[in-house]
């Protein structure tokens, strides 16, 4: 472990700790009604504090979503805490993330929404979730890859989350990501997205030890919506290829 790395990790402590304390005053209080909003706040506050540690840049292109439902391509844990700390939103994620050291407890407390893949009748009560959060007024982000890739393209995209939005009238927003390591400090599919047989802990520790990361972020309106769930699917993937 670099030195670098090593004094991150003890930040990232503190950050944790702080992120804690922070929900507790500002979230578990909050009335039962206006709690997925908090705790997305909660989450934009906690993500820029995590992108800090990573000596962070972004470079934003197009209108960032306020509301809606925002389909993104998936290249690492960095995403979410990426799209986070640009703007309030609830996130759609496999259920194994939990169980992710740091990660794990970040997607927790923000709400976000776990996807249990093995149980099929599981994806109608997330739908369920995407549906109300919708009708609250917030942005929900899913990555319907259903797995992350080193961004060299942008895999064929699953449809059964789509169906909150099928021929609906709601905002639908297409991102695209990408990372770079600006100091020619490694490969960026290899060291900051995570895929493959990548595993955690070892990730992690290295990613910390770069001097920095910069994301590469566009966003762009898409519409309007079809009621064809998978013709759907297929349209969405084609415009975030695009982007």
């Amino acid at each position: 472990m670099s030195l670098r790395a090593f004094g991150r990790v003890l930040m990232l402590v503190g950050i944790e700790v702080w992120a804690v304390l922070d929900y507790f005053f500002q979230v578990v209080w909050v009335p039962a009604a206006q709690k997925r909003r908090a705790r997305a706040a909660w989450m934009q506050r906690q993500a820029k504090r995590h992108l800090r540690l990573f000596s962070f840049s972004v470079e934003l292109t197009g209108p960032l979503p306020q509301s809606g439902l925002l389909v993104s391509n998936h290249l690492s844990y960095l995403d979410i805490i990426l799209i986070g700390s640009l703007t309030p939103a609830v996130f759609v994620s496999k259920a194994d993330v939990r169980q992710w050291p740091v990660f794990g407890l970040l997607a927790k407390l923000a709400g976000t929404v776990f996807i249990e893949r093995e149980r099929r009748l599981h994806v109608g009560e997330v739908n369920g979730q995407i549906a109300s959060a919708l009708a609250d007024g917030l942005l929900v982000v899913i990555f319907p890859e259903g797995t992350s890739t080193d961004g060299s393209g942008v895999l064929p995209f699953r449809s059964p989350l789509l169906e909150p939005v099928a021929g609906g009238d709601h905002e639908i927003t297409v991102g695209r990501l990408r990372y770079l390591l600006p100091d020619g400090d490694g490969n960026p599919g290899q060291e900051v997205c995570y895929w493959g047989d990548h595993v955690f802990f070892p990730h992690l520790l290295n990613l910390l030890g770069k001097r920095r990361v910069k994301a590469l972020v566009r966003f762009g309106k898409f519409g309007p919506s079809t009621a064809d769930r998978k013709e759907l699917a297929r349209r969405l993937q084609t415009a975030v290829a695009e982007l």
